[in-house]
């Protein structure tokens, strides 16, 4: 562990939110939170984890799920030929956020007191601010550990149930992680796996509308705890395999989770990712950590992204 990093109950409070924060632990003008933990050195060491040359896609096709969730609508593609030999193409209505995805720091604020670090100036498009320009700049890629909490509560015969906003513990991912002789450790990627796009991929048209009417499914809990547990193991980043990554319906009297993470810590978060590859492989071989590699798109000021992610092992 850092030892500069203050232990989560040690960071300061928004008394009136409830939320801790660490505006000031990576400074006032920083711009990638979290991500400061994938230094040079965890990166060299994540390399190692190579072993086979196996490179697996952790996203979805830019255009899944389909239909689009939360009131986003699909992209139109459009192919024409600029020369009589030639192709090109181009997206309109594309969303940064429609797919496997991260949330940048400009995704949430903290009500009056502002974005990440407090800031509360403008957010608008071009280079600025908290903008994902800033990650790709210095890059998302470390060691990667999934932890299948879909796998171990289907071994504990308590499998999980898509349709239900059932709340993943941070003791539950804790044993999963347990369960596998996973250790996670300062810098890592964190990938939680809960099995949403097993349930989902399969399902009809009709079926896939009544999901996006219920919004019902499996996800982390927003307690304190689930913030203070990632703060405290120093994850670089946390992603998940569902459509919120946290729990949905949420729940009021508990909170949300994205403004204790996004605003409050500057954590980097990934929804929408897919594991089902990935987990397959790491169950086959026992080993469950491995190359993580993510490059957003360079679009300055964005929200959002595409994660463009991959496992290598």
């Amino acid at each position: 562990m850092n030892p500069r990093i203050p232990p989560f109950d040690e960071l300061p409070m928004i008394d009136t939110l409830g939320l801790r924060h660490s505006w000031d632990v990576f400074g006032r003008d920083d711009n990638v939170g979290t991500i400061n933990h994938l230094t040079p050195e965890r990166v060299v060491q994540a390399a190692s984890l190579v072993r086979t040359g196996q490179v697996l896609d952790l996203t979805w096709p830019v255009d899944e799920p389909d239909p689009p969730m939360y009131g986003r609508r699909p992209y139109a593609h459009t192919i024409y030929p600029p020369a009589r030999n030639e192709l090109d193409d181009y997206l309109d209505g594309f969303y940064l956020q429609g797919s496997t995805q991260w949330d940048g720091l400009r995704h949430v604020r903290a009500r009056e007191f502002g974005f990440y670090t407090g800031f509360t100036g403008e957010m608008a498009p071009g280079p600025g601010r908290l903008g994902i320009e800033h990650w790709v700049q210095h890059g998302i890629v470390g060691r990667g550990v999934l932890v299948d909490v879909a796998r171990h509560q289907q071994q504990l015969g308590t499998p999980l149930v898509h349709t239900e906003g059932r709340s993943i513990e941070a003791d539950e991912i804790a044993a999963a992680a347990a369960a596998q002789g996973v250790e996670l450790r300062p810098g890592d990627v964190l990938c939680v796996r809960l099995g949403w796009p097993a349930y989902y991929e399969p399902l009809t048209h009709d079926e896939r509308v009544e999901v996006n009417k219920t919004m019902a499914f499996p996800g982390l809990s927003a307690r304190e705890s689930t913030a203070r547990f990632l703060w405290d193991h120093q994850v670089a980043a946390v992603t998940c395999d569902n459509p919120s990554f946290e729990v949905s319906p949420g729940d009021a009297s508990i909170g949300y989770l994205h403004r204790r993470l996004i605003p409050s810590l500057g954590m980097a978060i990934g929804e929408f990712f897919r594991f089902e590859q990935l987990a397959e492989a790491c169950a086959a071989e026992g080993r469950w950590d491995f190359l993580f590699v993510s490059v957003p798109l360079h679009v300055r000021g964005a929200i959002g992204s595409p994660a463009n992610a991959i496992a290598v092992r």
